[in-house]
């Protein structure tokens, strides 16, 4: 249908109306814009201030962009990570994924409130046997540590071979659970490091 001003469904003359008497009138009134512009059902230019326009989003900021996979479950989510001066300012899903297609749930959608709060704990924390208190360690020590433990268990628990004289070569003492979020390649190397020290529990989370 055409307007008597020739324009279909009187475009031009709403646009010359606002135009003549300004944003800054009762005109600018969201409901007005959505009734005089092109915005009809209020989802775009109509609801949107001068404050709106001129805001940018944190992601366009960004000096660059990783992809990552979410920490949570065993789905493995595909994600982006926006760092700006080498902090993590935005995590969005990544639409490259296979498995997510640039989705996420509430959880993954909030992990970069995971990285950034002042809650999270960035040193590893020790409490001795019987101790009441936390310590923090550093990596170096909290390594030393592990491996030392780990070398512990192995000789104490070793078994050459059984009761009937077969060869185990193997410790019941040391057991492996992989997270659902590790990759095939750590995975890898996570059963070869188990095996070659002799351990025959090696189970994942995902799989479980």
């Amino acid at each position: 249908m055409h307007l008597p001003d020739g324009s279909p469904n009187g475009d031009g003359s709403r646009r010359s109306l606002r135009s003549t008497l300004g944003e800054s009138t009762l005109l600018g009134w969201p409901v007005l814009r959505q009734f005089l512009g092109r915005d009809s059902t209020g989802r775009g230019s109509a609801v949107t201030s001068a404050r709106t326009q001129a805001m940018t989003p944190r992601t366009a900021t960004a000096d660059r962009v990783v992809q990552s996979v979410c920490p949570y479950c065993a789905v493995g989510c595909g994600q982006r990570v926006f760092v700006k001066d080498e902090k993590v300012i935005q995590i969005e899903g990544d639409p490259d994924s296979p498995v997510s297609r640039g989705r996420l749930c509430p959880k993954g959608s909030a992990s970069e409130q995971l990285i950034n709060s002042p809650m999270r704990q960035t040193a590893m924390l020790y409490r001795r046997p019987h101790g009441t208190e936390w310590e923090p360690l550093d990596l170096e020590t909290a390594t030393d540590m592990i491996a030392d433990r780990m070398v512990d268990t192995r000789n104490r628990t070793w078994q050459d071979t059984d009761d009937q004289g077969r060869k185990l070569n193997r410790t019941m003492g040391i057991a492996g659970l992989g997270g659902a979020t590790l990759d095939n390649e750590e995975n890898y190397l996570i059963k070869k490091l188990f095996t070659a020290i002799g351990a025959v529990q090696i189970e994942n989370q995902a799989r479980i």
